[in-house]
């Protein structure tokens, strides 16, 4: 038995390609919500320790032992996380997760709080998201509306607007003349066909 059918290198590798997009979006983003939780509890174990190393002017630090992960979302907050996560656009994924960290960053919330502004970060995205998907679909009423007139500009081109022809007569011809209007309405310009 050779090493290559052991490993099975020569089998093309069908588990990405049968997971859905949206899966693969909630996963991403779960992921990078716990490993932000970690980072936020590391960073409050470090400010603890600052705090004790001035407080009482030793390092003991070496001392502590911290378990892996101690705080956690409750089941139904992560439920209801992955329900909004299922609701950003592949293609938001990346900025979604570059908005969280900044945001991360930019306040250094304790391990709890990073929930929620996790949830924060998600509604905005849904927001834009929405906002979106609206001027699309007006840009696209848009286009239809102007599709529709291009029949009228057709018609025009046809049909020509002469103000300035000279058999026109205007009021003020009559005036001079001294003969009474036509029952026309002198306001409105000759349309003739061309052809």
């Amino acid at each position: 038995m050779s090493l290559a059918s052991w490993f099975r290198w020569n089998e093309p590798p069908n588990r990405i390609s049968q997971r859905n997009p949206t899966e693969m979006v909630v996963e991403t983003l779960m992921m990078e919500l716990s490993w932000q939780i970690k980072q936020a509890e590391k960073q409050q174990r470090e400010r603890e320790n600052e705090y004790r190393k001035i407080k009482t002017g030793v390092d003991y630090g070496w001392l502590v032992s911290y378990p892996k992960q101690s705080y956690d979302i409750s089941p139904g907050e992560r439920l209801q996380l992955e329900d909004m996560c299922t609701k950003i656009h592949p293609s938001y994924c990346g900025p979604v997760i570059l908005r969280f960290r900044q945001v991360v960053a930019e306040y250094e919330p304790e391990a709890q709080e990073v929930s929620q502004l996790f949830r924060s970060v998600l509604q905005e995205a849904v927001e834009k998201i929405k906002e979106e998907e609206e001027a699309k679909k007006l840009a696209r009423q848009w286009n239809t509306k102007n599709r529709t007139s291009l029949s009228l500009t057709t018609f025009k081109s046809r049909s020509r607007i002469s103000p300035f022809i000279s058999d026109i007569k205007t009021i003020s011809e009559d005036v001079e003349r001294g003969t009474q209007p036509n029952r026309r309405v002198w306001s409105m310009p000759e349309f003739r066909n061309t052809k």
